[in-house]
């Protein structure tokens, strides 16, 4: 028992100090490869298809000022205010769950970069107490400017292409730092399902969330 009890307690700091390390070694380091990353490339393989893995990193700075604005008015309108959930969110979605009401879901910029970078897409309760988990700790230990350059970094935009870069490149033949507000309010009306929905050749569904994505931009500020 007590040998039990020491193992249970080595897997524990063995959790917590791994965890720790690679949250505080991203804050400086570019994240390489994500989980999604990874699995999309599995299930590419297993249909004997060639791997499609687009994806360069580049700093904030080297990003158009619109596409934060873009997402946030599209994915967390009070990604500035809130510290990591937003709870008015949280509340709107419970209230729509009681209604009956069609679900949507409730997670901020912060929640979506803790579940790309360090944990796997299909959702689960288990999973969801992960997500929070990382969450808080990315909060306590980057700035929003951190948050936000992980985020548009490592998320998915397209079949194989991940972050802003590599989108940029292969849906408008030019590099993040020149997409203009229009591309961004584009790239960001794909986020939802970006393996339905292409920002290269968009549907009417795609083109119609722009429009909305754009008028709601006027509202949002700059990151910086």
């Amino acid at each position: 028992m007590k040998k039990l009890q020491k193992l249970l307690q080595w897997i524990v700091l063995l959790f917590f100090g791994s965890t720790i390390f690679f949250v505080v070694l991203y804050r400086f380091v570019p994240v390489p490869l994500t989980p999604l990353m990874i699995i999309r490339c599995a299930q590419q393989v297993s249909r004997g298809e060639k791997i499609r893995l687009k994806h360069h990193w580049v700093p904030l700075e080297e990003m158009s000022k619109y596409l934060p604005v873009a997402v946030m008015a599209s994915e967390d309108q009070r990604f500035l205010q809130h510290h990591g959930f937003d709870v008015v969110e949280i509340q709107n979605a419970i209230e729509e769950r009681q209604s009956g009401k069609r679900l949507r879901g409730g997670s901020t910029i912060s929640q979506q970069t803790a579940k790309n970078v360090f944990l796997w897409p299909k959702s689960s309760w288990v999973r969801k107490g992960f997500e929070a988990y990382f969450t808080v700790l990315i909060e306590l230990c980057w700035n929003k400017e951190r948050i936000m350059e992980v985020y548009l970094n490592s998320i998915e935009m397209g079949d194989g292409i991940y972050g802003a870069e590599a989108v940029a490149q292969q849906h408008f033949s030019r590099p993040a730092k020149k997409l203009s507000p229009a591309n961004c309010a584009l790239v960001a009306a794909t986020l939802p399902n970006p393996l339905k929905y292409s920002s290269k050749n968009p549907s009417r569904h795609v083109l119609k969330r722009q429009t909305a994505i754009m008028r709601q931009m006027k509202h949002i500020g700059f990151l910086k």
